[in-house]
């Protein structure tokens, strides 16, 4: 289970002379920065990180983004580049797009995407460029846009930007990127979305469906940023081809999950997508980027990501990944994954134990959504007394949540870093009472005026004091990097 954090051997002493070099020549340049890299080390070593998206890489991993490939320009493909002098650059990607493939059984990977929103504009501009300028090209009788009439240009542009998308409303656990306004995916397209049950705040697949027919989207997009259930993702497709949709996936979140084979069959996206994007962090364990998997038909339009979407790729992130994804095809990484799972459920049945209310009332995958309006706060006022208390989370929106985006109803609790760390069931259940003692202790306060505040917030005397204490006797059990010492 701990197996990405070193151990008190000489792999820690070796980490720890490396780590203990590098900041010293850092330091000789610019002191404030190693300062700042030391210190991030001792707060994230000192808290309860529960944030869902985060995790912590392996200093191998970590290692690896630190060398000479981040002085190389790479625009192209593996074996086709537009600078001379990268084959070295070609054995890294390679060796990561292989072992993507491997890992999750897919028949293509492109691994240069810097971030999870570059890997879903990638897919985006793929499922265009295969689905609309494909077809255009062929009626003009033409191979590539530079050679179309302005007139044919302009058509083809129209076409372009006149599709549909349908997503996951983001207060039902869906993400900006999936076609919402605020971000460029919502300027590309024209976006609808699809809710969850009000009773149960589960996807009713039939509403989806009858949504889809309605609205006939070009791209049916699938996946989740705070939904604590698995998707049936057969389905999903059936919806897809039914109104002749392209089935787009993004797993940044559980992709781990996948790995891990935690999510098989109908759970598992990759059979049943004709394109999947994810991040390589998070529950995956790697550096922070994003990555594209896709069936044949997609990959030459995602190889042509850059220059299409992203700039030059990033060799030394994309090195990185290779060493990430090449942990994760090892046997541990699945009791890894089935720890995180496990561990979710018992922070669930912890909290549901102690009278938290859950969105969907429990979890199936990594994270757990708690509703705070029962304990009297928004979600601000409770991700703010968490982290006074060393318990680090994150405020997101329910389903019909009337405090909207900022403020929010809910706290987002995930269990992949602690998982990390080597916390068990017993752990995760303590911390979940630690959480709804710090929640059943605060109480909004009135702004100096005496009006109402959904962001002031008061906890009882000693209540955040007792929590750290408790917290930090849970993190001395199972140091971060343990053996590892930058003095």
């Amino acid at each position: 289970m701990t197996d990405v954090t070193v151990t008190p051997t000489a792999t820690a002493a070796a980490a720890s002379t490396a780590y203990a070099s590098a900041l010293e020549v850092i330091g000789a340049v610019e002191p404030r920065v190693a300062e700042a890299i030391g210190a991030e080390l001792a707060d994230q070593r000192a808290s309860l990180k529960l944030i869902a998206s985060e995790n912590y890489a392996s200093p191998a991993v970590l290692l690896t983004m630190g060398n000479w490939f981040s002085d190389k320009y790479a625009e192209g493909t593996v074996g086709h580049r537009f600078y001379a002098g990268c084959q070295n650059v070609d054995t890294v990607e390679a060796l990561a797009a292989e072992h993507a493939r491997e890992l999750f059984g897919a028949p293509y990977a492109y691994v240069q995407p810097h971030s999870g929103i570059d890997a879903n504009l990638v897919a985006f501009w793929a499922v265009l460029a295969q689905r609309v300028e494909a077809p255009a090209l062929a009626e003009a009788g033409v191979r590539h846009v530079n050679d179309l009439t302005d007139a044919d240009w302009s058509r083809l542009r129209h076409a372009l930007g006149d599709q549909r998308m349908l997503g996951m409303s983001l207060d039902a656990g869906g993400h900006l990127t999936h076609g919402f306004r605020p971000n460029i995916s919502g300027k590309m397209f024209e976006q609808s979305s699809y809710g969850t049950d009000p009773g149960t705040g589960l996807l009713d697949y039939d509403a989806v469906r009858a949504r889809a027919r309605e609205f006939r989207p070009l791209i049916l997009m699938a996946g989740y940023s705070a939904y604590p259930r698995r998707v049936d993702f057969a389905r999903m497709r059936e919806i897809a081809d039914e109104v002749g949709a392209t089935l787009v996936v993004d797993m940044a979140h559980f992709a781990g999950l996948v790995a891990g084979k935690v999510f098989t069959g109908d759970h598992d996206p990759v059979p049943h997508a004709h394109v999947v994007t994810t991040t390589t962090h998070k529950s995956l364990r790697g550096p922070r980027g994003g990555m594209v998997l896709a069936q044949p038909e997609y990959a030459e339009a995602v190889d042509r990501g850059c220059p299409m979407v992203l700039g030059g790729p990033l060799p030394h992130v994309m090195a990185a990944k290779a060493v990430a994804l090449a942990e994760a095809r090892r046997p541990d990484f699945a009791g890894y994954a089935q720890a995180v799972a496990g561990n979710a459920q018992a922070l669930a049945e912890g909290l549901t134990r102690r009278g938290a209310r859950l969105v969907t009332g429990g979890t199936d995958n990594h994270l757990v959504l708690v509703d705070v309006s029962g304990f009297g706060l928004t979600g601000r006022q409770a991700e703010s007394a968490l982290l006074d208390a060393g318990i680090v989370t994150n405020r997101n929106a329910v389903p019909a949540d009337p405090n909207g985006a900022w403020y929010t109803s809910g706290v987002r609790l995930g269990t992949p870093a602690l998982t990390t760390r080597g916390f068990g069931a017993a752990e995760f259940d303590r911390t979940a009472e630690l959480i709804v003692d710090v929640l059943g202790a605060t109480r909004p306060t009135a702004t100096r005026d005496g009006s109402p505040s959904k962001a002031r917030y008061a906890t009882a005397d000693g209540v955040a004091d007792r929590t750290r204490a408790a917290a930090d006797e849970l993190l001395a059990a199972h140091p971060l990097y343990p053996g590892l010492d930058l003095a």
